[in-house]
This record gives structure tokens, C-alpha cells and sequence, in this order.
């Protein structure tokens, strides 16, 4: 025989486990869902901030690599910034840099946590443990289906679409007959590439310099605007003196016209000039160390050293002559008394240079009786 309850004790038996739960709850969110991950005996909590957690709940899904290994805890605001709380099973190995996204189990799909290790060679060695955070920097979200269908009617709706055909029309017309000439500018185009990359270090040294005086410009802005302020000054001063300079210009113009007409009108007497100072000079060459010999003697004529005597004692005791206070003035014309001489006069007097230094023969004239 089958006992029927009454209504008021069925709902006392309905009402009084929901009491119950109730009491260990503060929302609804917190109620204990079945199935789920098994979180195991040992599991630790991580803390994962993202910029925006679009819809998703707790209870969701943790997952690595599609295998649930967790569930969100709590998802809460902090600043401008979503903390989302999941507890993972405790056998879970994964690196203390990992990165996290929010996914999509299809289309319409829940969403869900996943976790994944860095990309090859990123973070350090470690171990994700109890406590840990993952921040802004290594959280993302997965595009949704929505924004995937906003970008495509953009793009269908009187778009871009709608201007690339426009592109498309006009390069065909343009283009249309110069296929040669185009085929020719992309070969030019490409061996300037090839130029410039094979340059590019020259290329990096210039704009380095350019840098260097765009420095140096910088330091010297104060005396650079000091010069524009008396530039106008200046410039007035050139303006007042106009006149004078081209004056001046005209002045330079006929003096180097005059300059040019006397040095063609006298290039014949110049050469003539120097062929007749040609005798003079290969006499004096000739001359040779008696001619530097007669210079040591020329300021103590008529009295040399060799006859008044090197010393004091020497210069007392030498007897003077009638020469004594004797002054006698001697003018001559070299080119002139050169010129009086015979072929034979000028062979006799290179041959007494050569043999007698001119102070013996300035001596022997004012010794003789």
C-alpha cells in the first residue's frame, strides 16, 4: 500500500534543502552546479585580469588544450580593470608564465577560460602555483562572432568592397596601353631598391650628420637669432652703399682692363729686362764666397780688420796714414759699368773674384804708395 504525502508535508520536503542551501550561499551564482571538472583533492586558485570579460559567468569552464581543468570562481571589478578567480585541479602543471583568453565553445557556444604555456622561449622557468596572478599583459580576448559579422557587412555594405572595384576600374584604364612602360619603371624601381640597399649604410651616415648639425644648429640658436636680428641692419647698410659698391665694381672692372693692356704692352720689355739681368746674376754666382768675404769688409773701408788689427792692443798700435779722416762718397751704375766692359775686361775681373776675395784687393788699394 502506497502512503500519499499530503501537499503541505511535499512542500516542506522541497522547501526545507533550499532553506538549508540558501543559509551557505549569498546568490545564486555560488550554488553548486553538477558536473564540471573534478577539481581533486588539492586544488589552487590563480587570479587572471583582463580588459573586458565580455559575457562570461562563474561556473564557466577552465580549460587547457579543450580539457576542462577547472572553473571560474568569482568574476569582479577592479578599477577599469575584470578579476576573474578560477581554482584549478591540483595535478595541473603549467608554466609560471602563462597566458589566458576567453573563448567560445562554438558560435553560440558558452564561454570559458583557457590556458595555455608561452610562446617558445618567453617567461622564465617556473611553475604556476596557488596565488598566483596573471596580468593584463598575458590575457586576451578571442574575437567574437559578432564582431566578425560588423567588420564583414562593413566591408559588403557599400565598403571597401565598393572601392576596390573603383581602384580596380581606374588602374585598368590607366594602365591600359603601358604595360611596357610600367614593365620598364617596376625593373627601374627595383634596381633603385637595389641601390638604396646596397647604400644604406651610406644612407645611415648621412642622416647621422644631419643629426650632428641639427645638434650643433640647436646649440647655436641664440647666436644664430642674434645674427637675423642685425641681418636687417645690415642689409640696410649694403642697401645705403649701393652706389658706392657699384662704383667701386666699375673702378676694379677698368683697373683690371688697364692692368691686362700694360702687362701685354710691356711683356717684351720684361723679357728683355731679364735677359739682361741674366750677366749680373752668373757674375755674382761666380763670385761665389769672395763676394760674402768683401760684405764682412765693405763697412770698415778704407780701414779693414786685417790691416787696424782684431783686438784693442792691435788696433793702438798700427800707424795711420794720410788716409786718416779721409771720407770719399763712390756712385756707379752696375748695369752700366757692365756694360762698358770688353768680353776680355769681364773674363779678367771673374778671374781676380776667383782667385782674390774682395778684401785683399780693397786692401791692397788702400795700401798702395
Amino acid at each position: 500500500m502506497i502512503r500519499r504525502l499530503r501537499p503541505r508535508h511535499a512542500l516542506v520536503a522541497v522547501v526545507a534543502p533550499l532553506a538549508l542551501v540558501s543559509g551557505c550561499v549569498s546568490s545564486v551564482g555560488d550554488l553548486p552546479l553538477p558536473g564540471g571538472a573534478d577539481l581533486g583533492d588539492d586544488p589552487y586558485t590563480v587570479v587572471i585580469e583582463f580588459q573586458d570579460v565580455l559575457d562570461l559567468v562563474p561556473q564557466s569552464a577552465v580549460k587547457v588544450n579543450d580539457v576542462s581543468v577547472g572553473r571560474v570562481t568569482k568574476v569582479e571589478l577592479d578599477g577599469w580593470r575584470a578579476k576573474v578567480t578560477v581554482k584549478l585541479n591540483g595535478d595541473v602543471d603549467l608554466p609560471d608564465q602563462a597566458v589566458a583568453s576567453i573563448r567560445q565553445t562554438s558560435i553560440l557556444g558558452e564561454k570559458f577560460v583557457s590556458l595555455a604555456p608561452p610562446e617558445e622561449g618567453g617567461g622564465k622557468v617556473g611553475r604556476l602555483d596557488d596565488g598566483d596572478v596573471i596580468p593584463l599583459a598575458r590575457s586576451g580576448n578571442a574575437p567574437e562572432i559578432e564582431q566578425v559579422l560588423a567588420a564583414m557587412s562593413l566591408v559588403l555594405n557599400g565598403g571597401a568592397l565598393g572601392k576596390a572595384q573603383v581602384i580596380s576600374r581606374e588602374l585598368n584604364t590607366a594602365l591600359s596601353g603601358r604595360e611596357a612602360d610600367v614593365r620598364r619603371l617596376v625593373r627601374r624601381l627595383d634596381e633603385f631598391v637595389g641601390v638604396a640597399d646596397d647604400s644604406k649604410g651610406d644612407i645611415v651616415a648621412a642622416i647621422e650628420q644631419i643629426d650632428r648639425l641639427a645638434q650643433n644648429t640647436n646649440d647655436q640658436k641664440q647666436a644664430i637669432d642674434a645674427a637675423l636680428d642685425d641681418l636687417p641692419a645690415a642689409l640696410r647698410t649694403v642697401n645705403e652703399q649701393r652706389a658706392n659698391l657699384v662704383k667701386m665694381l666699375d673702378a676694379l672692372s677698368e683697373l683690371g682692363s688697364v692692368g691686362s693692356e700694360v702687362i701685354v704692352k710691356s711683356k717684351e720689355a720684361v723679357v728683355a729686362d731679364l735677359k739682361a739681368l741674366a750677366p749680373v746674376l752668373d757674375a755674382l754666382g761666380s763670385a761665389g764666397d769672395a763676394l760674402v768675404t768683401s760684405l764682412e769688409v765693405l763697412p770698415t773701408f778704407p780701414f779693414p780688420d786685417s790691416l787696424v788689427g782684431r783686438t784693442p792692443a792691435e788696433a793702438n798700435a798700427y800707424q795711420m796714414g794720410d788716409y786718416l779722416n779721409v771720407s770719399m762718397d763712390f756712385n756707379t751704375d752696375m748695369a752700366t759699368t757692365i756694360g762698358l766692359m770688353t768680353e776680355a775686361e769681364r773674363a779678367s775681373l771673374k778671374e781676380a773674384l776667383r782667385e782674390k776675395s774682395v778684401s785683399g784687393v780693397l786692401a791692397k788699394s788702400v795700401v798702395a804708395p
